[in-house]
């Protein structure tokens, strides 16, 4: 089978897909080959047939049953296998002035003020929108996608759960040419619109003030579920500054494998108040505010004083609205500016703006902010 090698593997395949529905007369229901045919066929990973079916799927050209396979759809006719990835509409033909932002939760003071900022310019540029929450779950998220289309959003702004397998409705967007933005993370292998704080400098600002400060038993702590790429860039930027220093590299202090505490009266059963208890490390680095609150509490539950004992900085501001009013070291990401940006971009993304050439990845320099939780190392 020839194949012309500037056509991307994914359009391949959906081009076969389209013939043999014309060429073998497919009716309704009719299967089409199986994923592993496919990827035998062309040679391919899952991830680029799942790419090219979602695309298909998205065009309702295919059914997609899972388990069972992939299926000529009810609605297609003979107008509708004539369609390329090029003629599908990349917006609605009319307007709605409505955006959905898609957030895990908004449970923290990085998120409100992300979402203000978001707001702030839609409001300024005659859009309103609408939010929904996934509680990080995927299954709510692809839910929330297809809602927030189906009642006529021009475009989304999401805020990825964190998760092992690729959400099929984003893959499926980006296929479709529907606009799109991530924030704070992305899909490694997948070009998308994103905007995030750079990560790696963020920890290597902080590692950096608390080795002036005399530390060099530095932890750095994550309860993700798994290692996004927003924590593993953030962890190889602690791994990076550290090597700058001439320092070895403790496995020990790199602790990411243990569950977010839920009750602060079960903090002397998680392994994390044990570590500080045990006074494992003189300072810690949490990779979002939350937990460095969790981290402060189960200090003083252990008896610690924070500074004089341990020190604590956080990404994002974990406490206060209010600049003045924080006592958190922390690592700022300029929440608002992000939430500002990520809007602005979508509509020039929605409105076909010069400004758009392939996709954007806006990186956001964070900065430290020294407050009361860091201090001079015990012992130096």
């Amino acid at each position: 089978m020839s194949t012309n090698d500037r056509i991307p593997l994914y359009q391949q395949i959906q081009d076969y897909i389209r013939k043999i529905i014309n060429s073998e007369n497919l009716k309704p229901g009719d299967r089409i080959p199986t994923e592993k045919e496919l990827m035998d066929q062309f040679n391919v990973s899952k991830i680029t047939v799942v790419n090219a079916l979602t695309g298909l799927a998205n065009e309702k050209l295919i059914d997609r049953v899972p388990g069972k396979g992939s299926f000529v759809a009810e609605e297609t006719d003979s107008s509708s296998t004539a369609l390329s990835e090029s003629s599908i509409p990349k917006r609605r033909g009319h307007s709605t002035g409505m955006i959905g932002v898609i957030m895990p939760s908004i449970h923290d003071y990085f998120a409100i003020r992300l979402i203000e900022g978001i707001e702030q310019t839609l409001n300024q540029e005659g859009y309103r929108s609408m939010i929904m929450l996934t509680d990080g779950k995927i299954e709510k998220e692809k839910d929330a996608i297809k809602e927030l289309k189906a009642i006529g959003a021009e475009g989304l702004l999401i805020f990825p759960v964190d998760e092992e397998n690729y959400n099929e409705e984003i893959l499926g967007m980006k296929l479709s040419g529907f606009p799109f933005l991530l924030i704070d993370r992305y899909l490694p292998g997948v070009e998308t619109h994103f905007i995030a704080a750079d990560g790696n400098l963020g920890t290597k600002l902080a590692v950096e003030h608390l080795w002036e400060l005399g530390h060099r038993d530095i932890a750095i702590c994550s309860d993700s579920p798994l290692q996004t790429v927003t924590v593993q860039e953030r962890i190889d930027g602690y791994i990076e500054a550290l090597k700058d220093k001439g320092a070895l590299i403790n496995p020990a202090h790199m602790i990411t494998d243990f569950k977010p505490l839920s009750v602060l009266k079960d903090a002397e059963a998680h392994p994390l108040y044990r570590y500080i208890r045990n006074k494992m490390a003189t300072a810690y680095i949490s990779l979002n505010g939350r937990l460095g609150v969790q981290i402060y509490q189960m200090a003083k539950q252990a008896g610690l004083r924070i500074p004089e004992d341990v020190s604590i900085v956080s990404f994002d501001d974990p406490t206060s609205v209010v600049e003045e009013f924080s006592i958190f070291t922390h690592v700022k990401q300029f929440e608002k500016d992000m939430g500002n940006q990520a809007a602005s971009q979508l509509l020039e993304v929605i409105r076909g703006g010069p400004a758009v050439t392939g996709f954007s990845k806006i990186l956001i320099q964070p900065e430290l902010v020294i407050r009361q939780t860091s201090g001079t190392c015990p012992l130096s």
